[in-house]
């Protein structure tokens, strides 16, 4: 029940209100009173009523210097000032300061009760429009999440001239203006991910919570390819120090957790959203590295070259045994990594076993004999029959062309990584399309379903959460939240329109409990209310 306080000087008055009326009855709860506004206050603090009720006349603090210390520190209570003074300033002083009802004395407790559950009804339906826009807010976090990645790709894409990107940046509600920008890109897992589902949750949590400490990062979830944060700056300066102080932040929450394994690049600085390519493209570099290096690190755009240099002599490692080539890691890259990444990856995949492979032919066509079966075999793990375009080597000619031509062969090893992967990635869209078919299926079935979720959608299609959450954005256009309410949505038109269901009747059919949430969303995203759209021709 809603507490009701009073404040009146006048002793007879205060006790006819608080005993002429049948408070509890009437469905509130008289909760307090005090003669004068300076000893309500502290009283007021302590209680929280939802209504109060003063006299704008009484000793040591009248009724307007009450309200506005109520209104300032309890802005969601309703005040009701009652007055013996008709005087208009007194009136417009109180509407000023936020006063819900203005009465003159004298007044019957018949009225005042009848004010009191008018004022009452307003608190209710405030806080059931809040109740519902938080609902609502939750619900459609998705959604944020979803267009902030389509924004981050656009802008790294170079797509969007930079009125487009600030008008979509403050659509989001992220001020992207300033002089300086760079990219940071991140990515994150545990050692064994199935059994550490509330540890996932608990970094995702963390990094959260980092992230908000930070007003001049922003960051974007990439779904499957990590996290990217882009670091705001007014100097180079500052935003190395913003930059290095974020990324020193981010090792030392991660370093909490030991089954943890990160890695992440840094980009270089630029002046113009328009240039935000650059950055990404040498944050990209550096993660690339994940693959080569074994170990947790976030690595600057400056260290890349570093990375191939003994750190006891300073100097290369250059031309070992055979054994330098590490074909897992050309295993895990044809697994996980991305096309984009390709040319970073043979660069720094050939730095990594030193100068050997640009000095000996031999060397070279051990090298990029390795791969190609390499990419063969994973090809044939995957399900791909139709193998690699053609055999490195059909003749003399192509083996003297390609083996002595150091650009020519890292080349050819780029061009067998990017056949590979599209057709990698040829039979991921197939498979997706399948999944989404399916997933379409499981929605179409459940959507009356009040609990139905992208947890347990993707958990029908046998994928993770946040994979399915890109995937399915990827392929629909939509992110899940929206594609389910815009089904639900459109089922209810149609019993709008075809049936005299009421509302209620209705609300439960397409899978919200609460009638009232039903409304608002209705409301919310077809502009009208439920009564209106039926009663439309």
């Amino acid at each position: 029940m809603l507490k009701v306080f009073l404040a009146e000087d006048e002793f007879v008055v205060r006790e006819g209100i608080k005993t002429n009326i049948d408070w509890q009855g009437e469905g509130f709860v008289f909760c307090g009173e005090a003669a004068d506004g300076e000893l309500a206050f502290p009283m007021i603090q302590s209680e929280k009523p939802d209504i109060i009720i003063t006299d704008i006349k009484m000793p040591f603090m009248d009724g307007l210097e009450l309200s506005r210390l109520v209104k300032k520190e309890l802005p969601q209570s309703k005040i009701i000032i009652l007055s013996g003074h008709e005087e208009f300033s007194f009136a417009q002083e109180a509407i000023k300061i936020g006063v819900t009802e203005y009465l003159l004395k004298p007044i019957n407790s018949t009225e005042l009760i009848g004010v009191v559950k008018r004022v009452g009804d307003r608190i209710m339906a405030e806080r059931e429009e809040m109740k519902n826009l938080e609902r609502y807010k939750r619900e459609m976090e998705e959604n944020e999440i979803d267009n902030k990645r389509k924004l981050f790709n656009e802008m790294i894409q170079g797509t969007l001239s930079l009125s487009q990107i600030l008008e979509k940046g403050e659509k989001l509600g992220i001020e992207l203006s300033a002089q300086q920008y760079q990219i940071v890109l991140l990515k994150y897992n545990l050692s064994n991910e199935e059994d550490n589902d509330e540890e996932l949750c608990n970094i995702q949590k963390d990094i959260y919570k980092l992230n908000t400490r930070f007003e001049n990062v922003i960051q974007f979830d990439r779904a499957i390819e990590g996290l990217a944060y882009l670091i705001k700056g007014e100097s180079r300066e500052q935003l190395e120090t913003v930059c290095m102080e974020f990324v020193n932040s981010v090792k030392a929450m991660l370093s909490r957790y030991p089954d943890v394994k990160y890695f992440g690049g840094i980009g270089t600085p630029v002046e113009r959203l328009t240039r935000l390519s650059e950055s990404f493209e040498s944050a990209a570099h550096g993660f690339s590295l994940r693959f080569i290096l074994d170990k947790n690190e976030i690595l600057h755009y400056n260290d890349i070259s570093k990375q191939w240099v003994s750190e006891e002599t300073g100097a290369p490692l250059g031309a070992l045994e055979l054994g330098s080539v590490d074909l897992k890691k050309v295993e895990v890259f044809l697994k996980n990594g991305e096309a984009e990444e390709i040319p970073f990856f043979v660069e720094e995949f050939l730095n990594s076993i030193g100068s050997a492979s640009e000095k000996s032919f031999l060397f070279r066509q051990y090298v990029l004999m390795d791969i190609y079966f390499t990419a063969l075999v994973f090809l044939k793990e995957i399900g791909e029959s139709g193998g690699l375009e053609a055999e490195p080597f059909v003749g003399p000619d192509q083996v003297s062309e390609v083996l002595n031509d150091t650009a020519k062969a890292r080349d050819y090893i780029v061009h067998i990584f990017t056949v590979a992967i599209k057709r990698r990635d040829e039979l991921s869209t197939k498979r997706y399309r399948r999944m989404i078919d399916n997933a379409k299926e499981y929605i179409n079935e459940h959507y009356a379903d009040e609990d139905i979720s992208l947890n347990d959608t993707a958990a029908y299609v046998n994928i993770s959460p946040s994979h399915f959450s890109a995937v399915f954005s990827r392929e629909t256009g939509h992110s899940f939240i929206k594609y389910l309410t815009d089904l639900r949505m459109s089922k209810a038109k149609e019993l709008l329109k075809c049936t005299d269901m009421r509302c209620s009747e209705i609300s439960s059919a397409v899978g919200y409990k609460d009638p009232h949430y039903f409304s608002y969303l209705f409301k919310k995203t077809q502009h009208c209310s439920p009564m209106q759209y039926r009663s439309a021709k």
